[in-house]
């Protein structure tokens, strides 16, 4: 059965996306779009690209995530280069290692760029929208917009199908001050201009609506989406991991307004109080993670319906229901 899958953010703990998705699969379902927010982008490429839930189970399994702390010299300045990097550089860490750990994986399946994840035509149809398979959100800070990667490249005069799949996943996930922006150099009518990208969470942090057509759609889309407890508390030592829980708060809170329909097509999943910035995660915790996000798929699953799900939300009379 087609369907797409939308995941939300979530940093490290994104190993309970891959869990859900593990379980989509083995109802049958077959992923025709990808996409989603920082962490949840890096899962939607790594499974565009061709890695099955088991192979990502594993790499989030082995992968050692503390070395995505990566810092340059200026990082590394004696006392002052935590403050010097923030100011001058307007990020902790550079994303750099994040960002080759991602191309070297892309690689392995034969992707590089997102011409190497163009759909079918017979899947694609004549909207531009879904030419690629993967979509992931960013926000571009300098023009003050939400980025649809590779969809709004036209606009800023690039070619998609030549735009790194790595680089576009690296911008969804530069979490505000724990990253550097990363630059998107494009022409401009006086010459290149750049605009400096950031976490799609500042925008749109669980993107649901990301493949969403007018009238009764062909397929469902269902979103993957990683649910804090409430009233969580977030502990923190110092200044600087007062500003990263501030930002992060502000981006794992940013979701869509709560309606029906979106709760409908939503598996929510529990983080069990990690964080997102928690690059220390023991082995346990992730393994834990993992089912969590399998018991959740299952129950989502055993209630979800697509024959009345369209007749509750997507009638043959009008476009989408919110």
């Amino acid at each position: 059965m087609n369907a797409d899958a939308v995941l939300s953010g979530g940093g490290v703990r994104v190993i309970a996306l891959v869990g859900a998705l593990e379980v989509a699969e083995e109802r049958g379902y077959r992923w025709v779009n990808l996409g989603g927010t920082s962490g949840g982008a890096i899962v939607a490429a790594l499974r565009a690209a061709g890695y099955t839930p088991a192979e990502m189970r594993q790499l989030m399994e082995s992968t050692d995530f503390s070395r995505f702390r990566d810092r340059d010299a200026l990082d590394r300045v004696p006392l002052a280069g935590t403050l010097l990097s923030l100011l001058l550089e307007n990020g902790l860490y550079e994303g750099r290692a994040l960002e080759a750990w991602l191309e070297e994986l892309l690689a392995r399946k034969g992707v590089r760029t997102f011409g190497d994840l163009e759909l079918p035509a017979a899947l694609a149809g004549d909207d531009p929208r879904f030419r690629y398979r993967l979509q992931v959100v960013a926000a571009d800070v300098t023009r003050r917009r939400l980025l649809v990667l590779p969809r709004d490249l036209p606009d800023y005069g690039l070619d998609p199908a030549g735009f790194s799949v790595a680089r576009a996943v690296r911008m969804s996930a530069a979490l505000p001050y724990f990253y550097e922006p990363v630059p998107l150099v494009y022409p401009g009518p006086d010459g290149p201009e750049t605009s400096l990208v950031v976490d799609g969470g500042l925008v749109a942090n669980f993107p649901v609506w990301l493949f969403d057509v007018e009238g009764v759609p062909p397929w469902p889309t269902f979103g993957f989406r990683l649910a804090d407890p409430v009233d969580q508390a977030v502990p923190f030592d110092g200044p600087v991991g007062y500003l990263i829980a501030l930002v992060s708060t502000a981006l794992e809170a940013r979701e869509e307004l709560a309606n029906a329909h979106t709760a409908a097509r939503t598996v929510a999943v529990p983080t069990l109080g990690v964080r997102t910035t928690d690059f220390d995660l023991d082995l346990a915790m992730r393994r834990r993670l993992y089912q969590a996000g399998r018991e959740a798929a299952a129950r989502f699953f055993r209630q979800w319906d697509f024959g009345r799900y369209k007749q509750a939300f997507r009638g043959q009379a009008g476009p989408l229901a919110v």
